[in-house]
């Protein structure tokens, strides 16, 4: 150091001095950069790319599409179910109202127009004052629902009334056999007759609706009716073994 012409004193100042200049300078950008490095990092972590976004967006819509497929036979046999317990109800409460309120009512089913109806009615004899009767309504089936005749092979139809190729087939008294009326009354008796007259023996009134949906064999259903007494059964049709179809009670 002496051949240099420096001190221990200056050459200990050169050095702090270079340090200070080369050194910190550096290190302080180097420590600057890092740091922003890692902050960008995170902040690519913390948040989902357009692709990503993308394949979820993707994923959920096929999902949906499968589930909406496989609960479609779901909702139809729903339907099927809904307008059957409908039926059952609307003649029950008919026949409950008649007997209670020792009156007439009427129960209509209608085919003429989508959707199909069924229309409960007070339906008084002539000089008749309303005592608080029910108000006339009407029930609507589901769009996919409708009464339709069975398929063929079907036979015998329900608690044998006709033979099945009519799709609301009521009208079999013990006098005539002719089939296809689309209304019945029930009387304060409890019986199912051909008019609001009541006029009893002779004049009940059975038969037979069938539902399902169209093009869907294994979806039919129906509701038959005991004039005399009155008493409503639920039926389904059911494929044999040996080919065609056989009603079973429910």
């Amino acid at each position: 150091m002496r051949a240099l012409g420096l001190t221990y004193t200056s050459y200990r100042k050169f050095v702090t001095t270079l340090f200070r200049q080369g050194g910190e300078p550096r290190v302080r950008p180097m420590l600057m950069r890092s740091l922003e490095i890692n902050a960008r990092g995170c902040r690519r972590a913390s948040g989902f790319s357009l692709i990503e976004m993308t394949m979820v967006v993707a994923l959920t819509i096929v999902v949906s599409v499968i589930s909406v497929v496989s609960l479609m036979p779901l909702l139809n046999a729903q339907h099927v179910t809904n307008a059957y317990n409908t039926t059952l109800a609307v003649m029950r409460q008919a026949r409950d109202a008649a007997v209670s309120q020792r009156t007439s009512y009427s129960v209509t089913f209608s085919s003429s127009s989508t959707p199909n109806t069924i229309t409960m009615a007070w339906a008084p004899v002539s000089g008749e004052t309303n005592m608080g009767e029910l108000p006339a309504t009407t029930y609507t089936l589901p769009n996919n629902v409708s009464f339709l005749a069975p398929p063929s092979g079907s036979s015998p139809a329900p608690d044998n009334y006709g033979t099945g190729s009519v799709a609301v087939d009521f009208g079999y008294t013990s006098s005539a056999s002719a089939g296809g009326g689309t209304v019945i009354y029930f009387c304060p008796d409890g019986s199912a007759q051909t008019s609001n007259a009541c006029a009893g023996a002779g004049n009940w009134d059975g038969g037979v609706v069938y539902l399902a949906r169209n093009g869907d064999t294994s979806s039919y259903r129906a509701v038959d009716l005991w004039g005399a007494t009155g008493r409503i059964h639920g039926w389904r049709l059911y494929g044999k073994s040996g080919g065609g179809y056989q009603w079973l009670r429910q």
